[in-house]
C-alpha cells in the first residue's frame, strides 16, 4: 500500500496505523463501526487497549492527510458509530481499476473487443502484485482481500476472451499457461488456455490441459469438469467449426 502526494510517497507509519487506513480504503465513504475495525484488525479476539491503538492510528492518519496540504480531498471522519474516510474514488486505485474493468466490459458488449482490450489491460496494469501485500506478509486475512483478487482474475478472463475474439490466441498463450499452472480450478481460465492452443495448432497440448485440469477438479473438489468445459473437450477431438478463429479477427 502507497499514498502519494504527487511525486512524494507519504510515510505511512506502523503496521497498525497502515492496517487501519487499508481497511478504511477497502471501505471508502462507508462508515466502518468500531467493532467491525476491532474485529478486522486482531482477528475477533481484540486486547483491552485494541480502542485506544486505533484512536492512535486515526490521529496519526490525520495528521498524514492535514501533511499533504490543501490540495488534499480526503477526510477521515468520526461518524457513529466508527469512522469514514471520504475519498475521491478517482484518488484511489482500486476505483480506477473497477472503472475501467466497467468500460471494457461495456466495450465487449458493444461489439467493440479490440477497444475492450485496451481497457481491460489499462486496469491490469494498476495492480503490482496481490492488494495490500505489505499488509497480507504480516499476517492480515481479511475477506474482502480474497474478493478483491477474485475481481483480478475475473478481469483478467473478460481480457483473455476479448483478446480470443479479436484471434491474439498465440500471445495471450503464455500468459494463459503460467496462470493455469497457478489457479489450476478456475475452469474458465482452462477453456481459455485450451482454445488458444487449439487454435495455434496445438490439440494435443490443448486435450492434455484438459486432462490436468479434470484431475485437478477431481483430486482437489471430488468433481467432474462442468459442461462447458466438458463440451469444449469434445468439439476440439471433433474439429467443431464453431471454435475456430472468430470471422472478427
Amino acid at each position: 500500500m502507497e499514498v502519494s502526494d504527487g511525486a512524494r510517497r507519504i510515510d505511512l507509519g506502523g503496521v497498525k496505523q497502515r492496517a487501519v487506513l487499508g481497511y478504511l480504503l477497502l471501505h471508502a465513504n462507508q462508515v466502518v463501526p468500531n467493532s467491525r475495525m476491532l474485529n478486522a484488525l486482531w482477528d475477533c479476539q481484540p486486547p483491552s487497549t485494541a480502542r485506544k491503538m486505533v484512536q492512535n492510528a486515526v490521529s496519526a492518519i490525520r495528521r498524514m492527510l492535514a501533511a499533504a496540504g490543501p490540495d488534499c480531498s480526503a477526510q477521515l471522519l468520526t461518524h457513529a458509530p466508527g469512522y469514514q474516510l471520504r475519498v475521491d474514488p478517482g484518488d484511489v486505485d482500486m476505483h480506477q481499476f473497477r472503472r475501467l474493468v466497467h468500460s471494457g466490459r461495456d466495450a465487449v458488449a458493444a461489439g467493440a473487443p479490440d477497444r475492450a482490450t485496451t481497457l481491460f489491460r489499462d486496469a491490469l496494469t494498476l495492480w503490482r502484485g496481490r492488494a495490500l501485500a505489505d499488509l497480507v506478509e504480516s499476517g492480515t486475512m481479511w475477506s474482502e482481500l480474497s474478493a478483491i483478487e477474485d475481481e483480478r482474475l475475473t478481469a483478467l478472463e473478460d481480457c483473455f476472451d476479448a483478446e480470443l475474439q479479436c484471434g491474439r490466441h498465440r500471445e495471450i498463450t503464455p500468459e494463459l499457461e503460467v496462470l493455469t499452472a497457478a489457479e489450476p480450478l478456475r475452469e474458465r481460465l482452462c477453456i481459455q488456455f485450451m482454445l488458444a492452443l487449439y487454435r495455434s495448432g496445438r490439440q494435443v497440448d490443448a486435450l492434455n490441459v484438459y486432462r490436468r485440469t479434470r484431475a485437478a477438479l477431481v483430486d482437489g473438489l471430488g468433481i467432474e469438469p462442468g459442461p462447458e468445459l466438458q463440451a469444449l473437450q469434445h468439439m476440439i477431438l471433433e474439429h467443431d467449426a464453431s471454435i475456430q478463429v472468430p470471422a472478427y479477427a
